[in-house]
């Protein structure tokens, strides 16, 4: 039996995707400010503080609280959520878009021994109980150099939570002891059992001229990953660094040919 909601779902689009929840009457789906989309008459939308799970309350008044959602800051996510919930009879729908484009991820935590660590920003929604808290790299080098950072978010719980990741989302289960070394920023999720570690790239003409950063994120077995081909800082730099230069073809009877002269 979940502790959780119990949610249908289905996911429509390609590369822009939303998720459309299906709540039977009283049950809640929560999310991040601004991921809706759109919903049937019938749900009734309210703010929460933090995510409204069990943990939460049990934590203890309005200290634990506070604290519970106050660590929420520390990935970059808001103090407070919304809860979708159907108080009219009958199944009723709500949708949740994805920020960008990508993939939106579906994560049965009943069948992933209840936890997920995510990067900062991945969660999208998920049903009311799930616990969206943070997870501490314990590793000093990990923390410093693994492209998250010390914190990364932790999601809880035994229902459906969605998680939203950038480009193409490949999905890897690795057996015990199994490696897998992977750019640090396409790291979207993994499961609890999953030993995040960082490794330096030997070489210096690697790390010099490579252009692939100076370290690896090392993902060690059991379990299972989530690795997304087009991180949302690495599309970011782009657009930044096409944005801040005149380019050869604009206005320039040279056209595509200054591309070819200067390397672009």
């Amino acid at each position: 039996m979940r502790q959780n909601h119990e949610i249908d779902f289905k996911i429509y689009g390609e590369e822009l995707q939303f998720v459309e929840v299906e709540l039977d009457p009283n049950e809640t789906a929560i999310a991040e400010s601004g991921a809706f989309m759109m919903m049937d008459d019938g749900i009734q939308m309210q703010t929460i503080f933090g995510d409204g799970s069990q943990q939460q309350a049990a934590g203890g008044g309005l200290l634990g609280k506070l604290i519970s959602a106050g660590k929420r800051v520390l990935v970059g996510e808001s103090l407070f959520m919304t809860a979708f919930t159907n108080v009219g009879a009958g199944k009723k729908r709500v949708s949740f878009a994805a920020p960008y484009t990508g993939k939106i991820i579906p994560l049965d935590l009943q069948q992933l021994n209840g936890k997920i660590i995510a990067q900062k920003d991945a969660f999208l929604c998920a049903a009311k109980g799930v616990s969206i808290g943070i997870e501490f790299q314990r590793r000093l080098g990990t923390g410093i150099f693994g492209g998250e950072g010390f914190i990364m978010e932790r999601i809880e719980g035994d229902g459906m939570a969605f998680v939203h990741a950038g480009g193409y989302v490949v999905e890897k289960q690795l057996a015990p002891g199994e490696i897998l070394k992977v750019d640090t920023g396409c790291v979207v999720a993994y499961t609890g059992q999953i030993d995040f570690d960082i490794e330096f790239i030997r070489g210096i003409k690697n790390w010099m001229f490579g252009g692939e950063g100076l370290f690896f994120a090392i993902l060690r077995g059991p379990g299972k990953v989530w690795l997304q081909s087009l991180p949302i800082s690495r599309l970011a730099a782009r657009i930044v660094k096409y944005g801040t230069y005149d380019r050869k073809e604009e206005g320039s009877i040279l056209g595509g040919l200054g591309n070819l002269l200067d390397g672009d």
